[in-house]
């Protein structure tokens, strides 16, 4: 630790530290508009100026020198700096004034305005006039894709967005062109971006250049009620941020997360939005003649239980969907179990993954923070890009600071780090088992669902546990055996026991032709259901599940209702209700609730409160909200156990479709409009490829 001096007060902080990170540290405030925690160092806006005594005589930059570089006073003072000295006033005051020289006073239809930092500093550390009354200079406006909206007449080049396409992203598709007073922001040709976080540009923007266009003049930040919530579009459960006018779901920005997700959230999470009001399912419907026909609740009901009392408990089943909550499923658990019914599944059909090998089979055990300790990653059948950018983003920061291998078994793909490509199928883990480089002290293995959902999954699981113990990726003190999931339920409903009972059917099994007279389907819109079963559908949208169904029973989106999920580290999150349901449209577990009285399998609760008593009653750890009991290393050592015959066809990602992922994307015209810019991209660049 270094003594300095700031503003009087004497501090020890390390000497890695900049001036600006040691000032904020003695409590001082420090404008800036190019320094970011999360970026390498630009110094270019020269706002953080401060002044050293026994320095220069000017102003410093402080976030451009290290507490380190400082000399110590002539008989051996502790350095001292400066914030609110005249001099420091009199930079501030005149860096502002050169950054207002040529900016526009768009600031009554910016939709930056209310959270700008400009404006913010302006009138912080500003003057009330100006002395140049020269022509501002105009800059055209960029076309950079289908999410960011651009007004590059306001912005003061400090190139945040370039370093974060470039350094998190890992897609270097911003640039500077020009000098001086001619330099702009530019994606050269004015293609479209291509990555999945690229809509972070717009926070990190201090001005009104970069915004969002799906949000363009929806709403000033005022007019909203703010919800802090967790994101459900993969299972990371990235914390963001619900902005709501009245019922209305007008944006979703992200919260800062050390441990899951930084700062950052996929395109996906945030413009999901438009999803959220479109194709909805607002009023029960019953199937007449072919035909679904709109319907009361107690009709609905009714239609149910006429069906369910001609139906045997083994001929009746219930999956449950990827973004179905705890408390739903626990729900529906509570009717089938009342009603005899031990056909209940949440997984794919194929999948191994059982609670009854401990909860260290399958979840993230090393947690997504425990990435950056690692020095060998393993990525077997997945493409985190797709899956989870915000966790692929976190690998790409470990490789950024060296000494990481990186090697994928499965699909090929720009995952923005270089990595080993050791084959397509499972046989090429199998040789990489038996020849394995030099031991890592800290090796890691992420296991995508393209590993498990398959026929063969069981016997991969099994592999991969013996491979694990064999090579050091668990052991004493370090877990390294990941499961890296997709769907935001799924850690959850294995937590409470959602699959099937003692000689119930699986999903594979449940989707056969004729296997069953009654299915329910809590948000199920991935899987085909065969001609034959009365299906009762609980979702939000007229997706492929509101196709298939004979009764549709309109719930609650993610940020329609209180609700608990797990995400894939085993991390227990609670989602807040931002905004209410639309028309007739409940709560997933208030309607089952009522269907179970209905079917004469009442449920022992009449309220959340009632539900989540009974809930951590039978699963106490998930009351432990934002924590995580751990797995143990035993629990995958129980998969070694595992039988089956490794087929050779190749490993391929759940996900060929990041923006169509589930029913609310899928509702979304903006996610379209994404998707199409992707696909038109990727056809593009396998063309330039094989000339």
């Amino acid at each position: 630790m270094t003594k300095v001096v700031i503003d009087g007060q004497e501090i020890d902080v390390p000497p890695e530290y900049t001036l600006l990170q040691a000032c904020e540290a003695a409590g001082a405030e420090i404008p800036r508009f190019c320094f970011h925690e999360r970026l390498s160092i630009a110094g270019n806006c020269r706002m953080c100026l401060i002044e050293v005594k026994g320095g220069p005589p000017k102003p410093v930059a402080s976030c451009a020198q290290n507490v380190r570089d400082l000399r110590p006073g002539p008989n051996g003072e502790p350095p001292q700096m400066f914030t609110k000295s005249p001099m420091v006033k009199k930079a501030r005051e005149g860096v502002m004034e050169f950054l207002l020289i040529n900016h526009p006073l768009d600031c009554p239809i910016c939709d930056q305005g209310g959270e700008c930092d400009l404006q913010d500093q302006a009138m912080a550390y500003g003057v009330d006039h100006t002395r140049y009354h020269e022509n501002k200079r105009a800059v055209e406006d960029k076309y950079i894709g289908a999410l960011v909206k651009t007004s590059m007449n306001r912005c003061i080049q400090c190139t945040r967005c370039i370093r974060f396409s470039a350094e998190v992203a890992g897609v270097s598709e911003l640039g500077a062109i020009g000098r001086g007073e001619d330099m702009e922001i530019t994606t050269y040709l004015e293609a479209a971006m291509t990555s999945e976080l690229q809509s972070n540009v717009v926070d990190l923007c201090p001005v009104g250049a970069l915004t969002s266009k799906p949000y363009a003049f929806a709403a000033r930040p005022w007019e909203l009620s703010k919800t802090p919530s967790v994101d459900v579009m993969d299972a990371l459960g990235s914390a963001i941020r619900v902005d709501a006018r009245g019922r209305e779901v007008m944006r979703i920005l992200p919260r800062t997360n050390d441990d899951i997700n930084e700062e950052w959230i996929s395109d996906k999470t945030r413009h999901v939005v438009d999803g959220l009001r479109t194709q909805r399912l607002d009023q029960p419907y019953v199937r007449e003649n072919g035909r679904l026909r709109p319907a009361t609740w107690k009709e609905a009901f009714a239609t149910i239980a006429a069906k369910m009392r001609g139906a045997s408990p083994s001929r009746v089943g219930a999956l449950a969907g990827q973004l179905a909550a705890v408390e739903d499923m626990f729900a529906l658990k509570g009717m089938m179990t009342t009603l005899g019914v031990k056909n209940i599944d949440a997984r794919y059909p194929g999948s191994p993954l059982h609670p009854k090998h401990g909860r260290g089979s399958y979840i993230f055990n090393s947690t997504i923070a425990g990435i950056e300790q690692a020095d060998a990653i393993m990525l077997i059948g997945t493409n985190p890009r797709k899956e989870a950018p915000v966790l692929n983003a976190r690998i790409r920061k470990r490789w950024r600071q060296g000494n990481l291998l990186v090697g994928l078994v499965g699909e090929q793909a720009d995952l923005t780090y270089t990595y080993n490509y050791l084959g397509a199928g499972p046989d090429s883990l199998a040789q990489f088992v038996d020849h394995a480089p030099a031991k890592a002290q800290k090796p890691m293995f992420i296991v995508g669902q393209g590993a498990l959902n398959r026929a063969d999954g069981a016997a991969i699981l099994a592999q991969l546990a013996k491979a694990a113990k064999s090579l050091g990726v668990i052991k004493d003190g370090w877990n390294g055996f990941n499961i890296l999931h997709t769907e935001a339920s799924l850690v959850g409903a294995l937590d409470i026991g959602f699959v099937p009972g003692e000689g119930g059917l699986d999903t594979g099994a449940m989707l056969k032709a004729n296997a069953l007279d009654v299915l329910f389907l809590l948000g199920v819109d991935e899987v085909d259901v065969p001609a034959g079963a009365f299906v009762v559908y609980v979702g939000t949208h007229g997706d492929r599940g509101a196709h298939r169904a004979d009764v549709i029973l309109p719930g609650a989106a993610y940020t329609e209702k209180s609700a608990t999920y797990v995400n894939t580290e085993g991390r227990v999150q609670l989602a807040t209700r931002a905004a209410f349901p639309p028309g007739d449209a409940r709560e997933d577990w208030a309607i089952l609730r009522a269907l179970s009285e209905a079917l004469g399998a009442k449920l022992p609760y009449d309220s959340l409160p009632g539900l989540r008593q009974a809930l951590y009653a039978a699963h106490p750890h998930l009351a432990r909200i934002d924590q995580i009991a751990p797995g143990a290393a035993a629990d995958v050592e129980k998969l070694s156990s595992l039988g089956g015959t490794v087929e050779k066809s190749a490993l391929v990602s759940p996900v060929s479709d990041f923006y169509f992922t589930n029913p609310i994307a899928r509702a979304s015209a903006v996610m379209a409009e994404c998707s199409a810019l992707a696909k038109a991209a990727a056809q593009k660049l396998t063309l330039t490829a094989a000339e």
